[in-house]
């Protein structure tokens, strides 16, 4: 099992939690990004830079990842795409997308794009915050405990 992370839109805040995290639990974060990162140097840690382009991150990511792989995305799109592979996805902001949920969340994401592209919605989300971080904490403490557990059978 591994965690990667679709990391050029990332915040540090969630990039640090998981490092913790990797040097915790033993556990692989690969970050995915294209432009160059800095990692701290541990053996479960590390980057892999992509070539510039459109969706080129997540499309790497979804040929790597794994069934029962974790991906750290805000993109519903590439959530969807892990998924399908067997992964899971979480959020930064701490929603998990599994089987049952994509489906609706990837059918809300497109309504809510064509109702800004119509004009009656505008703005983005709100910024990250405590309540945010703690949600990914939250749900990441919960995956990295199945992980440990379904690895020890």
């Amino acid at each position: 099992m591994q965690i990667w992370v679709d990391a050029d839109a990332c915040p540090a805040e969630v990039k640090s939690l998981l490092f913790k995290a990797a040097k915790r639990t033993e556990i692989k974060v690969t970050l995915v990004a294209n432009q160059p990162l800095s990692v701290p140097r541990s053996n479960f840690i590390d980057s892999l830079l992509v070539p510039p382009g459109l969706n080129v991150a997540d499309r790497r990511i979804v040929e790597l990842a794994q069934p029962g792989d974790l991906v750290i995305t805000a993109d519903i799109p590439l959530a969807a795409q892990v998924v399908d592979k067997g992964a899971q996805a979480l959020n930064p902001r701490g929603a998990l997308y599994t089987e049952a949920n994509i489906g609706e969340r990837l059918a809300l994401r497109d309504l809510m794009d064509d109702l800004r592209g119509e004009g009656q919605i505008t703005g983005g989300p709100a910024g990250f915050n405590a309540k945010d971080r703690q949600e990914f904490a939250n749900q990441l403490d919960r995956w990295l405990t199945k992980a440990r557990n379904s690895s020890s059978k």
